[in-house]
């Protein structure tokens, strides 16, 4: 039978004059490789998108990180230059399909930009420049060209006991990496905690009344898929619950993937 396909909505991109509908390869890749599920990107069009007809047509979504942050206006703040730069077309494509994946039951994770659309669909807010906020620490990208480096695994969160995230990679201390300089503010009445940094800036979240899996990280695991063990599981955990729609459905077996 034939394997279970995402949906990835892509960011609106300018090169060379030319503008692009892309998402960065790490993401696909850890999809392909630590999911164990096809690919498809979902362009990022301002109007045009019609979220249950991508639905229809796929078994589980992954929101990326960009290097875009989500408007201010959509959760109700004034835009001022620190909290660009900004991809209203992104914005139009992930919301409403993070919304009715989450009504549909359909197998969700939100990396980076992905858990900041997932608080703010859900009527959240984002803090912006939280590296000057009292007390935060700077979770920014170091400033080096290796890209090991730059994603390098230098930071502890700690997993809530009880919390769908623990039932995956364990409660208690994970070592992370850290690339943001936006983090949930207010959190949507509809997301339970999962994980916090030391500085208490929240890492990670759950839907509460999720009908399937709906996990927002604030890191970057989809980098170290293959390498770094929690990265790995969380995306066959992923890969998983896709499986199992899918299964619901009649579309595949819901075979699990060897252990990371």
């Amino acid at each position: 039978m034939p394997k279970p396909v995402i949906a990835i909505p892509a960011d609106f991109r300018s090169f060379d004059g030319n503008v692009w509908h892309a998402t960065p390869h790490q993401y696909v890749r850890a999809a392909v490789e630590g999911s164990g599920v096809m690919v498809f990107l979902v362009p990022a069009l301002e109007a045009g998108n019609d979220a249950d007809e991508i639905l229809d047509r796929v078994d589980g979504v992954l929101i990326s990180g960009s290097r875009t942050n989500v408007h201010p206006a959509l959760y109700g703040k004034e835009a001022s230059e620190t909290d660009g730069p900004f991809d209203p077309g992104r914005d139009a494509t992930s919301l409403p399909l993070i919304r009715r994946a989450l009504e549909r039951g359909v197998p969700l994770l939100a990396i980076c930009r992905g858990i900041q659309e997932l608080n703010v669909a859900l009527g959240g807010t984002l803090a912006s420049e939280i590296q000057e906020m009292p007390g935060i620490w700077d979770h920014r990208k170091p400033d080096v060209p290796d890209l090991d480096m730059a994603y390098g695994i230098r930071q502890t969160i700690t997993v809530r006991e009880g919390t769908c995230l623990a039932s995956v990679l364990g409660a208690g201390e994970v070592q992370v990496n850290s690339l943001h300089r936006q983090a949930i503010s207010q959190t949507a009445p509809r997301l339970a905690v999962e994980a916090v940094a030391e500085d208490g800036t929240i890492e990670a979240v759950s839907v509460i009344d999720a009908k399937a899996f709906a996990v927002g990280v604030q890191w970057h695991p989809e980098y170290w898929v293959g390498r770094d063990g929690p990265s790995s599981t969380l995306f066959q955990a992923f890969g998983d619950a896709v499986r199992t729609y899918a299964a619901a459905k009649g579309k595949v077996c819901p075979v699990s993937l060897p252990a990371a």
